[in-house]
């Protein structure tokens, strides 16, 4: 059976293929260093997070307790609900809109107050109580309520 141009090309193909690959072996072979120990494979993080192929200093060791380790979320404390109940001034606060804020007098950042958290009406420099509850625009004051 006689074979066809196109086969003689590819078994043509296939064997530059194999001498170019084993041409690759022989010249890895040649350049390769030849360390190979446990040494020259390690890597160590530094301790900035960055590899190297120095080992630490053991200068700056840190040494840590085991018990002082926390896996997971640290266990939630009680807190006492006098705590969360802030006071502070009312420096806008828009009717028609529904809408305002209130300037905490401990801290002095200003929280956003709806009219839906309102027990009564309020208007501008009034002193109110409120807490403070994180929404997704941030924090808000919830259960506004009038100084008197």
């Amino acid at each position: 059976m006689a074979e066809t141009w196109n086969k003689k090309e590819r078994e043509k193909k296939k064997k530059q293929e194999r001498k170019e690959k084993a041409e690759k072996k022989q010249e890895r072979k040649e350049n390769s260093s030849g360390d190979t120990s446990l040494e020259s494979m390690l890597m160590y993080l530094d301790e900035n997070g960055n590899f190297t192929s120095k080992p630490p200093d053991p200068r700056k060791k840190i040494v840590v307790n085991v018990e002082d380790i926390q896996i997971g979320v640290p266990k939630h404390e009680p807190t006492n609900p006098e705590d969360l109940i802030r006071k502070g001034v009312v420096t806008f606060f828009n009717d028609a809109k529904g809408y305002g804020f209130i300037k905490d007098t401990e801290t002095q950042e200003s929280v956003f107050v709806h009219i839906n958290a309102l027990s009564e009406a309020i208007k501008e420099n009034n002193m109110v109580t409120f807490e403070v509850e994180m929404g997704p625009k941030g924090a808000s004051a919830t259960n506004v309520k009038l100084l008197k």
